[in-house]
């Protein structure tokens, strides 16, 4: 997209977190965003995706919740991870699918949402068990590059955190700061690992 609202987009993102290196362009007729990526530098050494255009849509926030009514959604992925790899594209796939859900649905995603991958929840990708998602914010970008004023519209930038079915399941039961709590007590912030420690798993005891 060359227009004014995309343009604004990739300047705040290069502007907070770095040169956008590629765009994955999505598909307007099915409603998916473009997604922009940053390549690792030495001050970030992660991979970057961002959508660009998600926010074109205004989401139907309930008048009684305090969220923004436009998002952008992101994905940090470790330093190995291989964007031209057809097989690790995953992460481009499911942003531009979480991308057309305000409009498919017309509802909304804000903080502490969860999004299944399908009903029973399947993986994201063959290695992995991780199977959904949480919507939060990053914790490894600038505060302000969490809002962006376009045109008077507030949107906002939150990232897509892949969780396992037992998170999921313990976000449903205890709700969210609970599952923050355990995610932060064991140091996973919002960088993509797939084999990541599962912290809502429960450990077996017995003599093996």
């Amino acid at each position: 997209m060359s227009d004014a609202w995309s343009q604004q987009i990739r300047s705040h993102l290069e502007r907070h977190l770095g040169r956008i290196d590629r765009v994955f362009a999505g598909d307007p007729s099915q409603g998916t965003a473009d997604v922009l990526h940053v390549r690792p530098v030495n001050s970030r050494p992660y991979h970057t995706l961002v959508t660009a255009g998600m926010s074109r849509t205004e989401m139907q926030v309930p008048p009684d919740a305090n969220a923004p009514h436009r998002l952008e959604l992101m994905m940090t992925l470790p330093e190995g991870w291989n964007p031209s790899d057809e097989q690790s594209q995953w992460p481009i796939r499911l942003l531009q699918s979480l991308s057309k859900l305000p409009r498919e649905r017309k509802g909304w995603l804000g903080w502490g949402h969860t999004v299944p991958n399908g009903d029973p929840p399947q993986p994201l990708a063959p290695q992995t068990e991780l199977c959904g998602v949480i919507i939060a914010p990053s914790l490894l970008v600038p505060v302000a590059f969490y809002e962006l004023s376009i045109d008077g519209e507030r949107v906002a930038f939150y990232a897509a955190i892949p969780l396992y079915r037992e998170e999921l399941e313990l976000h449903a039961r205890e709700g969210m700061a609970q599952l923050l709590e355990r995610l932060l007590h064991k140091d996973i912030n919002d960088v993509v690992y797939l084999k990541r420690k599962n912290v809502a798993k429960k450990k077996r005891f017995g003599l093996f």
